[in-house]
């Protein structure tokens, strides 16, 4: 018997219709991948699914008893003083509960009280569900102790991600669950869904995830599910056949009307008179036609390819860098030559974008010797989005003023370039604040393209595409002749497109792999993962791409030559760094919300201010970090 069933929804969002009698039946023990274009209406039908969120129309019918938990793309709903452990024991109701108050009262002097919750805890079993969270919580490298609002956008929904496993319910909704997990908590989340035995629905876009937990693929397609069993690979050859048979058929279609359209001119011109059965049969043939959805358009990406690069991209000799008493690399020595993609991987904070940073000669090491070579022309895909203003159109940030692109010796129209990359005239002229993640994705890859390079550097550029568009990327990827440097958790674009893998390995060692993900031997990358330091477990959101550097440590012995004063504000610098870091990260999260751009002109002014303000004592902050760790 299905554990729930949808019959005939709708949902509309203005004129746009995303679900149009949707019909979805989940059973016990199925693992179900909800695919579709960004925008096509997944996370709304998730709500629906959930009860977040009432349909225009149709209804949904469950087991008595069923309990639905989920974990959203919107940031997680829990108060700033909230700690992490009670965000995540909340996912469990009346023991969540017991235990959010004893973690509080632990800390409290109120012996009473405390000895009265462990009473009512132990005739629940409410320690079991403690080791969960604990256990859940250290997987996913999350302090239980830190604050909510401490947290960024990302490091908040590894909580919510934590909240909707400890709860264990029939039905688990999981919205894009990989954002912002590493390797090792993406594998760790495909075995706790495969051990999970209720009925799991997601989204995602990474493929290695889909063909590793689902059972079977629904398609959300111009409004209406389309069902396929099996593999992620079954699945792309049925969804193309389906379309390839659908543009048939709507190509005979279009061939009829068009034949009755003449039939109706020239038989009134000649005859003035009408057969009225075929008249009411062309109208509708005109009524079947008004209400077809075409096929979304895939984008259509093209790179402008610079002139080659010298056969040396970079050479590195002995390279060693680190903040306070922390070893990012240790004599490293790497050699990149012209056409290499070389993929970096390893844990969040293990100094992937710092090596980056100093293979393009944007920062120096602390020893070791760099020599980049000639003739270079990089283009930087920025994990962070940094480069985008939210008060520009699409049309002035990648136009930058042109009215046309050049690609490859052809010129395009820029609003015609635009819409390569999926953007209507109309939404070209939008400005990048109301975009959505993906939308943001687009701009970024448009405005990337756009450039002559013969070097690309790609930090996290999955994030928030649709499947389609990801395939186009790793075509061009691969056909590219240049050199790519990229920075990805997502291991099957990685085996796509790496020719070589760098592993960060810990304590400052990187090892050299031929091939993509999968050729490294799977233990070296389960130690690699398990070398993060306690810093690193603690849920310190990582640093911007923009300042592309791990948050240094305190120093641990004081420098002799600083007096006890500068001493303490040195020890004190990296506490700050962080503080500012994830304030900032939180801005960026609230901007990036689809209703920001709805905000009073005021609200919108003073966020922007801010941001600006974070920004400034950031960079203050460094810069003063740097000057006393150097005396």
């Amino acid at each position: 018997m299905p554990l729930l069933t949808t019959t005939d929804l709708e949902f509309s969002v203005g004129h746009q219709v995303l679900l149009d009698k949707v019909n979805l039946q989940l059973d016990e023990g199925e693992r179900v991948c909800l695919v579709g274009h960004n925008g096509s209406g997944k996370s709304t039908l998730l709500a629906i699914v959930e009860g977040s969120l009432q349909a225009d129309a149709g209804n949904i019918r469950r087991q008595p008893g069923i309990h639905v938990a989920s974990m959203p793309q919107s940031p997680l709903d829990a108060a700033p003083q909230t700690t992490v452990f009670e965000a995540v024991a909340q996912g469990l109701e009346s023991v969540g509960e017991l235990l959010a108050r004893f973690h509080h009262l632990v800390h409290s002097d109120d012996m009473d009280a405390l000895a009265e919750v462990q009473e009512q805890l132990e005739a629940v079993d409410g320690w079991s569900f403690h080791q969960k969270i604990e256990n859940t919580l250290t997987r996913l490298n999350l302090d239980g102790e830190q604050r909510i609002g401490e947290l960024s956008g990302g490091w908040r929904r590894r909580v919510a991600l934590a909240r909707a496993l400890v709860a264990e319910p029939e039905i688990l909704l999981l919205d894009e669950p990989t954002n912002h997990l590493d390797i090792a908590a993406i594998e760790w989340l495909e075995q706790a869904v495969l051990d999970y035995r209720g009925c799991v629905l997601f989204i995602t876009h990474d493929r290695a995830l889909i063909d590793k937990l689902a059972t079977r693929i629904v398609l959300l397609d111009r409004g209406h599910l389309r069902d396929y069993p099996g593999s992620f690979s079954e699945f792309q050859v049925r969804r193309d056949e389906d379309l390839r048979i659908e543009q048939e058929q709507n190509a005979l279609f279009d061939k009829r009307l068009a034949e009755e359209e003449r039939w109706i001119r020239t038989g009134i011109k000649a005859r003035r008179t009408r057969n009225e059965g075929r008249v009411r049969a062309l109208k509708k043939l005109r009524e079947t036609y008004a209400q077809r959805r075409n096929v979304q358009g895939s984008a259509r990406l093209s790179l402008e390819q610079g002139e080659n690069s010298g056969k040396i991209v970079a050479e590195l000799q002995g390279v060693t860098h680190g903040y306070g008493d922390k070893k990012l690399i240790s004599g490293f020595d790497l050699g990149i030559m012209r056409g290499d993609k070389l993929a970096l991987i390893g844990p969040n904070g293990a100094g992937k974008t710092t090596l980056l940073r100093i293979i393009l000669g944007e920062l120096q090491p602390d020893q070791g010797s760099v020599r980049q070579g000639s003739k270079l022309q990089v283009a930087y895909f920025d994990q962070m989005r940094s480069v985008l203003d939210d008060n520009k159109t699409v049309v002035d940030v990648v136009g930058q003023g042109r009215e046309s692109i050049t690609i490859n010796g052809k010129q395009k129209h820029i609003i015609s370039y635009l819409g390569d990359f999926l953007f209507t005239a109309e939404r070209s002229r939008s400005q990048i604040r109301v975009l959505s993640g993906g939308e943001r994705a687009r701009v970024i890859l448009a405005l990337l393209f756009s450039q002559p390079a013969n070097v690309l550097v790609l930090d996290e550029p999955t994030n928030d595409l649709d499947m389609e568009t990801l395939e186009l990327l790793e075509e061009l990827l691969i056909e590219f002749e240049g050199t790519v440097l990229l920075v990805s958790h997502d291991r099957a674009f990685v085996d796509n497109v790496a020719s070589a893998c760098l592993l960060f390995e810990g304590a400052g060692r990187i090892d050299n792999f031929v091939g993509g993900y999968s050729n490294i031997p799977p233990k070296r990358i389960e130690a690699a993962f398990s070398q993060r330091e306690k810093a690193q477990q603690a849920a310190t959101p990582p640093p911007p791409a923009s300042q592309g550097t791990e948050a240094p440590a305190a120093e641990k012995k004081p420098a002799a030559k600083l007096s006890y004063k500068l001493q303490r504000e040195l020890d004190s610098l990296p506490d700050t760094i962080a503080d500012l870091e994830a304030e900032i990260d939180a801005l960026n999260e609230r901007s990036q919300r689809p209703d920001f751009g709805t905000l009073p002109h005021d609200e919108l002014t003073a966020h922007l201010s801010l941001m600006a303000e974070k920004q400034q004592a950031l960079d203050d902050a460094m810069e003063r970090w740097l000057e006393l760790s150097e005396q």
